[in-house]
């Protein structure tokens, strides 16, 4: 029953996070926000709100820092996971060949940013962190580093926005910006729902299975809140935009990092990331690595494929995700 209330949740948030991401889009568009960079702001905080309400959840009625830390840091890496499934299914050029090189930008400052939590954690349980009040001294940072991210992500890629936002209003010509935000709230109702459930149904699978919540949360959860960027990328494959679909998973990976800050401001325990495993730090620095391997990708562009349809740089970032989850998964025994 707990791996089936599991599956109810990846269904309920995987289908309402499509027709969340859908129906941004066109509000982004008819409202006039989409060439302003608090429309990016807006498609890349819907694929994310499961992680958003998720850690909430976790942090406040569940009592399970580890899940809501293991759910961010874990969808920052299975996001970046996505490429490997996107390079095989685009099969006119490589992934790294067609795409357009500012993604090196999205990926580099998501790494800066992962890079800094992880570096915080480490701080933390070294107890070297200032503390204000009982928020660590990180959390105002992260959100500053943030919004300077995201504003030169949108200067850098304002076109590819525009681009895909226009073709997302010419496919969906009869629908009006009143029943594109009705339509925008009731799947963000279901997706606070499933969410807001999603922590308690994970940490009773953590206690019958005797795994640690680190690893349900960075490899179970995680999987199951990135179900909306799976859903929006497959489908911006589906009518020819690559771009945006690489840009949905980078800039939903800026957006993650910003979560840990809100789940920290709930946490009232005293500093989220001093009361986590420390083995957090771990996917933190794999996402950081597997960021670096996209951005050399991305600058060197290979052209072949080398292995089950895949470039050098897909197989890299695979291997990296297999030897996380293998590591967490034997550190929870």
């Amino acid at each position: 029953m707990l791996w089936m209330k599991l599956l109810l949740c990846l269904a309920i948030i995987g289908y309402a996070g499509y027709f969340l991401s859908r129906f941004g889009d066109i509000i982004a568009e008819k409202s006039g926000i989409s060439a302003s960079w608090i429309g990016l702001i807006l498609l890349s905080t819907a694929t994310s709100l499961p992680e958003l309400v998720t850690g909430i959840s976790s942090v406040t009625f569940a009592d399970a820092p580890d899940i809501a830390v293991g759910d961010v840091l874990g969808s920052t890496v299975f996001n970046l996971a996505i490429l490997v499934m996107l390079d095989a299914l685009y099969k006119r050029e490589t992934l790294y060949s067609k795409a357009a090189q500012g993604h090196i930008l999205s990926v580099s400052l998501g790494s800066l940013l992962i890079a800094f939590a992880g570096f915080s954690l480490l701080l933390d349980h070294s107890g070297l962190s200032p503390i204000l009040g009982h928020v660590g001294f990180y959390s105002p940072f992260i959100a500053m580093i943030y919004l300077v991210a995201i504003r030169a992500v949108y200067s850098y890629e304002r076109r590819t926005l525009a681009e895909y936002t226009e073709e997302s209003a010419e496919r969906y010509p009869d629908v009006t910006l009143k029943s594109a935000i009705r339509g925008y709230l009731w799947a963000a109702l279901a997706v606070v729902l499933a969410g807001s459930w999603l922590p308690f149904v994970a940490k009773d699978i953590s206690d019958l299975m005797g795994w640690g919540q680190s690893f349900v949360g960075t490899l179970l959860v995680a999987a199951v809140t990135s179900a909306p960027e799976a859903a929006v990328t497959l489908s911006a494959l589906r009518i020819g935009a690559l771009d945006m679909a690489i840009a949905n998973l980078l800039g939903s990976n800026l957006f993650d990092i910003i979560i840990l800050s809100i789940d920290d401001l709930f946490y009232t325990d005293g500093p989220l990331l001093a009361n986590v495993d420390i083995s957090h730090a771990l996917t933190a620095f794999t996402a950081v690595m597997m960021g670096s391997l996209v951005a050399v990708g991305l600058t060197f562009r290979p052209q072949g494929r080398v292995f089950l349809g895949l470039t050098w740089v897909s197989l890299g970032l695979f291997m990296l995700y297999v030897i996380n989850s293998w590591i967490l998964f034997s550190h929870v025994h």
